[in-house]
């Protein structure tokens, strides 16, 4: 890889997962709706016990449409979570997810 960088780092009981695009990776496409590609995001991330949460999203109105998709997903596990409204690097590429987990024993 080119960019020099992991997916994801798990050291000790952390789980450090760089930021994940809603690339469908069964078909290698992007969808268009930016519901869709969170969900991909999520489902590609796949991690339990995420303790915080980044989602960089490139127009502020994408805050209400991907809200209830998070609620439903981390239901009571409530991370710690930010939003950001930027560019990002493909203009395919509407939202980016990065999440810390913390192994619970």
């Amino acid at each position: 890889m080119t960019a020099g960088y992991s997916c994801a780092v798990v050291q000790g009981d952390w789980c450090f997962v760089s930021g994940t695009t809603g690339y469908d990776y069964t078909t290698v496409t992007m969808p268009d709706s930016v519901e869709d590609q969170t969900r991909n995001c999520l489902a590609t991330i796949g991690v339990e016990n995420i303790v915080r949460c980044h989602y960089y999203v490139t127009d502020p109105a994408f805050a209400d449409r991907v809200f209830p998709i998070l609620g439903k997903t981390f239901g009571t596990v409530r991370p710690a979570a930010t939003m950001i409204v930027c560019d990002l690097i493909r203009p395919e590429m509407l939202i980016e997810i990065e999440v810390t987990a913390l192994r619970r024993t």
